[in-house]
């Protein structure tokens, strides 16, 4: 079954396109991504798919920060499915 974003969910592993992108507002960042996360709540990624709106800029995912060395103070950035990295200067929300 697809949802409107076009993927596939339940059985299937979702693979996203090169240059995938989710821009919410600074209301839907706070109120619905960051108040669950600080709350510990743990949601599996085909709710965040719902959330999406097709069209839009960037995507912003909370995860735990990681270490890349224990004793040094570089953010591991790796993970199973790729990596990230920080772009633009920060803003305010």
């Amino acid at each position: 079954m697809e949802n409107i974003s076009g993927f596939s969910t339940e059985d299937e592993q979702i693979e996203l396109p090169p240059g995938f992108r989710f821009h919410p507002t600074d209301e839907e960042l706070i109120s619905h991504y960051y108040h669950r996360n600080v709350s510990n709540v743990i949601y599996p990624f085909s709710e965040i798919e719902r959330g999406a709106k097709m069209g839009e800029k960037e995507w912003y995912f909370f995860c735990v920060r990681d270490r890349k060395y224990p004793t040094g103070l570089r953010t591991n950035r790796a993970t199973d499915a790729g990596y990230w990295k920080a772009t633009g200067k920060d803003k305010e929300i």
